[in-house]
């Protein structure tokens, strides 16, 4: 395994609960049982904050981490952009992704390819919250 990604999931600041949400929902990997609850506060069609707990591998941690921290601050339409080219980056073909969003080439590439579905889980989920109200 990588080191980097215990690292990234070792970041877990974010793996708590808020109360006062705008948007929430679970979501289940339905290959492995990784579970995900994701919960936003969203003001102005801006995330403001982003809590998550989870029961699930090291790389959906990882990759919830990481998703935690870079979507503070931004609107809900360059959430969806990059979410709809996250698959994308696991190809080795030049995948056009905001520089905010570059820190997932680092663990959504073809040699964690084995564990998409644990990746991209996060992604998913914060999608359905967004969609879902």
């Amino acid at each position: 395994m990588d080191l980097r990604i215990l690292e990234i999931a070792s970041h877990t600041e974010n793996n708590k609960v808020l109360e006062n949400y705008t948007h929430k929902t679970k979501h289940k990997n339905p290959l492995c049982g990784d579970e995900m609850e994701i919960s936003l506060i969203v003001k102005d069609e801006v995330v403001k904050d982003m809590a998550y707990q989870c029961k699930s591998c090291v790389y959906c941690q990882a990759s919830v981490s990481l998703l935690s921290r870079k979507i503070r601050d931004k609107k809900i339409n360059q959430i969806m952009t990059f979410i709809s080219h996250g698959e994308k980056l696991f190809d080795d073909i030049k995948s056009k992704v905001d520089n905010e969003w570059k820190s997932f080439k680092e663990i959504f590439n073809k040699k964690n390819i084995s564990r998409k579905e644990c990746l991209l889980l996060p992604l998913k989920t914060v999608q359905k919250a967004l969609e879902n109200k």
